[in-house]
């Protein structure tokens, strides 16, 4: 079990950063141009999904890419194709759910509560991350073998 802990770790906590700088970022901005809890809602999520699965993405490719170079093969739109279809199904439901549903409700409410726009984004991130995780999780590792080949 340590060792899943720590791969689940070096595949998601870089994405983890991008996604809460860019999130707590366009959030602060969103407020500060339209005074808005909807919208910083809104614009906070999206942005912070587009940084996160950006970094998942590319991650995945350049490993891709390296794994196949080693291998003397070219990384084709074919292999793109692959990564993109292993995280939808990594990805696919739990993101469903949280970007629709989850973390814009808890992204407008958790502000709002704690009377903290800065503090209250923190905290709906990790909120939201919890429900996120868990079903990202076992699909990640369900759909390894299957997936994850690229050859």
């Amino acid at each position: 079990m340590k060792n899943k802990v720590k791969e689940w770790i070096k595949r998601y906590l870089p994405a983890e950063i991008i996604s809460i700088v860019v999130t707590l970022v366009s959030s602060v901005l969103t407020y500060r141009l339209t005074k808005n809890n909807l919208t910083t809602a809104l614009v906070g999520t999206w942005v912070g999904t587009l940084g996160y699965f950006g970094t998942i993405l590319l991650t995945d490719v350049f490993i891709t890419n390296r794994d196949l170079a080693l291998k003397n093969k070219a990384y084709t739109f074919k292999t793109f194709g692959l990564n993109i279809r292993a995280l939808l199904v990594e990805f696919g439901i739990a993101e469903f759910f949280d970007s629709l549903f989850v973390r814009p409700a808890l992204m407008y409410y958790i502000p709002i509560w704690l009377n903290d726009l800065f503090l209250g984004v923190i905290f709906a991130k990790f909120a939201a991350d919890i429900t996120f995780y868990v079903p990202a999780i076992i699909a990640f590792e369900l759909s390894k073998k299957k997936l994850r080949s690229f050859e």
